[in-house]
């Protein structure tokens, strides 16, 4: 399934054996109560009461006598203790215990049906005690009300040494939240006792509140208060030194009535009738360590045809509304809806109707995010029963008893990756396996294989290019803070397409104002992100398009010969070089692909800019962060995009078995070379709209195997267009491998009067062709007359050495010749190889004759 549930605790398996252990332990000791007691034949009493930070269990269980037994599954050493036993036949509403197992809060009421008052207090109905269990001794009723009682022991972040002052919530059905202050001591050795426990200190957290939720983890209290009708979500931060602060309120676009009153997190309650979720409001709050905060909600059930949720992405300053069509009428909901919080995910769920996996980093467009309908397997293989999220990833099954931790099934989504139809489900998938993290060379390895074998299944974006970038963010961006805003996510900028069975609005929404004025962990990032939705308009994703500028300006300069300083030129390479080491030295294997073994000064030139252009925008944007640290994430950025273009060459050199070695120009092409051509030819149009730098020597591999595999026709098409490059290296092994037939004449011809002309006028020297000559002669002349002035003709005609009478031919010559005479610095400086008038009259000549067929 899309959802890997993996088990941390299991009532059955974990607690079901020791509890039959102790019995036997028992009646072989001949003991009569006390103990755990009988349980042999009401097993069903079993259940979670609540999961503390530390991730211990409470669970409750009873005795064929209606005892009521208390114990605890310990997380870490995965022993199981009793903690206490009630001698009355009570319903527990809510538990909890310190963090160092010495107090026991418990809230209950009267099981009978009969309605009787509690026995232990005469005229309540529910009783919340304080019991001391280490060793058990006294009881302290902290309240004995008409009104259902909730108790959660606060655990501060530091558990070195036991505390001297507990901290406990009282949250009462009467809208209130009260904190009590214990103080304990140590009497009689190891032995615990609460000091002055007929005056406990407590104080007012909360009032008029409709809704509530506990973080565990993070020790926060999210609860909602109406102020005019309008809804106010708050949140609490309790710390370790008993002192908590209010972190902001935020007011939320919702519709909640003054009458209700609902609790999230606080144990695990079963007062409300399970089977009825589905008619009731779900509301609940996730954060993650990268500093979000979304708020989600579903209102009353009142449709059988569909299903309207809302998630506030407060930390991006909008919210979603989404709207699913659940199919045939005849397909009643029976269970609530699950929101689940998957860390750069959430979860929405409706069991057997719909599964949508939202994108809580970059939500912005719908196809980042896999809906998927009932018609799914992958919805049929969710669990069907009603799923409670606690803090993090951590997910209780109360109907089973069971604590799983949710992840990403990273195995099931690539395997969903090759059946996927739509184009937003393989874009979503892919982002989704990315994110998982794991053994990244494998599963790029992974991704690559099934883009081979689909390099032309998408029609919304290029499969390459979104790999590409979205495998080279998240290699980065897990690593630092606010990446996420100054990397490029995606290739895709828009989403216009709809997505089937689901339709949404988005809103802007009020940013939390924030009530503290100094920030650390997850709240600096909270205001961090707040701050860059305030303030950062238009985003700050990095692109190429100031790169773009000043490399066509290079090439510019270097084809009219003019180049700007030097240094800055070098540097620019060395940027470029470093990269290149930082690439090799990350991978160690030997490549098949005959890449890295040229110059390629245009590709050095894109890369080194693209180092300097991007560690500019990260010095500029990204605050606190070493200059250092930096400079090598740059490394690491771009050395990953050149690396992932390797390993797809890799992968397709492998798959199609060709030889290491550069191919020659002569030979006919073999079906794997045209297989090979075409994908190094969409590597080439992905990575050049978003001017990405590709590795030195691919232009040159790709330019050999166009020669191979395509007609004159269509190989001249290409580089016409720019689909493929004429690199000096490629056009020199051309010139060298292939012999003067009259087709392989016609093909050199084509190829050097397309060359940049620095380029052409090396290559034509290396081809003795009376071709090369004339074209040759041709520049020589165009490059002495560019600044002739005429002067007046000179009356003494200089023979040429061929006895020529041809006196247009020798006047031309004689000017050559008298420019060259007034020019010789410059001639020798630009070293023209035996290039002088003297070889342009061969060269004409020799052309007129074979003009003549002489």
């Amino acid at each position: 399934m899309a959802l890997r549930l993996v088990s941390d605790f299991d009532l059955r398996k974990d607690v079901l054996p020791w509890l039959r252990a102790q019995r036997v332990a028992s009646a072989a000791a001949g003991a009569r109560g006390g103990g755990p007691g009988v349980l042999e034949n009401n097993y069903e009493s079993l259940r979670i009461l609540n999961v503390e930070r530390n991730g211990n269990v409470i669970y409750t269980y009873k005795d064929n006598k209606g005892n009521v037994f208390f114990g605890l599954y310990d997380s870490q050493t995965r022993q199981n203790e009793h903690l206490y036993t009630f001698e009355k036949d009570l319903h527990v509403v809510s538990c909890s215990v310190n963090s160092d197992r010495t107090l026991l809060a418990a809230s209950l009421i009267h099981s009978t049906k009969e309605g009787r008052k509690n026995e232990l207090q005469p005229g309540s109905k529910c009783l919340t005690l304080l019991v001391e269990i280490h060793p058990v001794n006294n009881v302290k009723v902290l309240k004995a009300v008409d009104s259902y009682i909730w108790v959660q022991f606060l655990y501060p972040h530091v558990e070195s040494h036991p505390l001297p002052e507990n901290h406990l919530l009282l949250v009462s059905e009467e809208k209130y939240i009260e904190k009590f202050h214990i103080q304990v001591i140590q009497e009689d050795g190891s032995r615990v006792v609460i000091k002055d426990s007929g005056h406990l200190p407590r104080e007012r957290v909360a009032e008029d509140f409709v809704w509530a939720q506990w973080d565990m983890s993070e020790q926060r209290l999210y609860y909602i208060d109406l102020k005019k009708s309008r809804s106010i979500l708050k949140c609490l931060q309790f710390s370790a030194d008993e002192k908590f602060n209010l972190m902001f309120e935020a007011p939320l676009d919702i519709t909640l009535s003054d009458s209700g009153f609902k609790l999230v997190n606080f144990g695990c309650d079963d007062l409300q009738d399970q089977e009825n979720l589905s008619k009731h409001l779900t509301l609940c709050v996730f954060t993650n360590h990268t500093g979000s905060l979304c708020v989600c909600y579903s209102p009353k059930f009142d449709s059988w045809e569909k299903f309207t949720y809302s998630v506030f992405y407060f930390h991006k300053g909008h919210g979603k509304t989404f709207t699913a069509a659940l199919g045939s009428v005849d397909s009643h909901v029976t269970k609530g809806l699950t929101f689940l919080n998957l860390d750069y995910y959430l979860a929405v769920y409706l069991p057997g109707h719909f599964f949508h996996l939202l994108n809580i980093q970059h939500p912005d467009l719908i196809c980042h995010s896999l809906f998927l309908t009932g018609n799914s397997e992958v919805v049929d293989m969710l669990p069907h029963s009603p799923l409670q999220s606690l803090s993090g990833s951590l997910v209780l099954d109360w109907c089973s008893g069971k604590l799983y931790r949710a992840l990403l099934n990273q195995s099931y989504l690539l395997q969903f990756l090759w059946n996927a139809r739509l184009d937003c489900e393989k874009m979503a998938v892919l982002h989704c396996v990315l994110s998982c993290g794991g053994d990244r060379r494998f599963l790029e390895a992974k991704i690559i294989q099934w883009i081979s074998e689909n390099i032309s299944a998408c029609h919304s974006f290029d499969l390459i290019q979104e790999f590409i970038i979205a495998s080279s963010y998240w290699s980065i961006c897990p690593e630092t803070s606010n990446m996420d805003k100054l990397l490029p996510y995606s290739s895709v900028l828009t989403w216009n397409t709809e997505i089937p069975g689901i339709t949404l609005v988005t809103e802007e929404i009020a940013l939390p104002f924030m009530k503290v004025h100094s920030f650390k962990g997850y709240w600096e990032k909270l205001n961090s992100n707040l701050e860059y939705v305030k303030y950062s308009k238009p985003h700050l994703h990095y692109n190429n398009s100031m790169v773009r500028r000043e490399w066509h300006s290079l090439i510019s300069e270097e084809k009219t010969g003019r180049r700007r300083s030097m240094v800055y030129v070098k540097n620019i390479l060395d940027n470029a070089t470093k990269v290149i080491s930082n690439l090799e030295a990350r991978n160690l294997e030997p490549r098949l692909t005959p890449l890295f073994q040229e110059e390629d000064n245009h590709q050095r030139l894109l890369m080194g800019l693209m180092v300097s252009e991007l560690k500019d925008h990260l010095l500029r944007h990204l605050q606190g962060v070493e200059k250092k640290k930096i400079e090598q994430m740059v490394l690491d950025y771009v050395s990953k995009l050149l690396d992932l273009v390797c390993q797809i060459m890799e992968t397709s050199w492998r798959k199609h078995s060709l030889h290491p070695c550069v191919p020659h120009f002569s030979g006919r092409a073999s079906a794997a070379e045209f297989k090979v051509f075409h994908i190094m030819t969409r590597i080439l149009e992905a990575t050049k709209s978003l001017f990405l730098p590709l590795p030195p020597g691919f232009h040159t591999l790709h330019t050999i195997l166009g020669v191979h595999c395509l007609p004159l026709h269509n190989l001249l098409h290409y580089i016409d267009s720019g689909v493929l490059l004429l690199t000096e290296t490629a056009v020199t092994r051309l010139m060298k491998d292939l012999d003067n037939t009259e087709k392989n004449e016609k093909l050199k011809f084509s190829i050097i009067v397309r060359l940049p002309p620095l380029i052409g006028q090396k290559i034509c020297r290396l081809w003795d062709h009376p071709m090369s000559s004339n074209i040759i002669s041709r520049n020589h002349v165009k490059r002495l007359l560019q600044n002739y002035k005429k002067k007046p003709p000179s009356s003494v005609i200089h023979k040429s050495s061929f006895s020529v009478e041809f006196l247009p031919l020798n006047y031309f010559v004689e000017i050559l010749t008298d420019i060259e005479c007034s020019n010789q610095a410059l001639y020798a400086f630009e070293g023209h190889d035996n290039v002088d008038a003297k070889f342009v009259e061969e060269a004409a000549l020799k052309h007129t004759m074979m003009l003549l067929g002489l």
